[in-house]
């Protein structure tokens, strides 16, 4: 929780110096709850795209959900409509939560990944509004390194589980993927390519 206010707040404050009012970024954060989302929706927008764009480069990197999606409606309890809601709190982080209090990767545990998701959500909020609230103070964010709490967070998550051959060959192909990508595609594009070489090797 500590770890995803700080992120949260590095997203407050890129919002701010992106040109986004804090309210927005703050709402944002509340119905959207996927930070390389709204990194990327934020980045796009910062640098002078349309929302059309922002919402296409979000949505592509939010494909990787697909595989988290699946794996966690079939252990979440309820029907199709309480499962679609309690879904919203699958994270990146909430799921390797599950799965680390589970030692399945493919049964993460349905209690250990909604409280975490609830607790996280509700640690994203906070930091993203307090994040807002310093921006116009801290300026530009990379003078204190927060432009870097994305992909250190994406770094922090990988490393557990890289226990087998296999998640190792899925998470160097999706590293090549990605870096083939990045200096041709629009923000979002490389990450989702990663996740889609991912699933390919799995």
């Amino acid at each position: 929780m500590a770890a995803l206010v700080v992120f949260g707040v590095s997203f407050g404050v890129l919002a701010v110096a992106g040109g986004i009012p804090g309210w927005q970024a703050v709402l944002m954060s509340a119905i959207v709850f996927a930070g390389s989302a709204q990194f990327a929706a934020v980045a796009v927008i910062a640098g002078g795209g349309t929302a059309l764009a922002a919402i296409v480069s979000g949505g592509l990197l939010n494909t990787r959900y697909i595989a988290t999606g699946v794996v966690a409606g079939r252990v979440l309890p309820g029907g199709p409509v309480r499962r679609a809601l309690e879904g919203q709190l699958i994270v990146d982080e909430s799921f390797a939560l599950g799965v680390a209090a589970s030692g399945d990767p493919g049964k993460p545990d349905p209690e250990a990944t909604l409280i975490s998701g609830a607790l996280l959500w509700a640690s994203w909020v906070a930091g993203t509004a307090l994040g807002a609230l310093l921006g116009p103070v801290v300026g530009d964010p990379s003078r204190y390194g927060l432009d870097a709490a994305f992909p250190a967070l994406f770094v922090a998550l990988l490393w557990p589980l890289l226990a087998s051959r296999r998640a190792v060959r899925c998470a160097l192909g999706g590293a090549v993927v990605a870096l083939l990508l990045a200096p041709w595609t629009p923000a979002g594009v490389p990450l989702a390519g990663a996740a889609v070489a991912g699933l390919v090797l799995a």
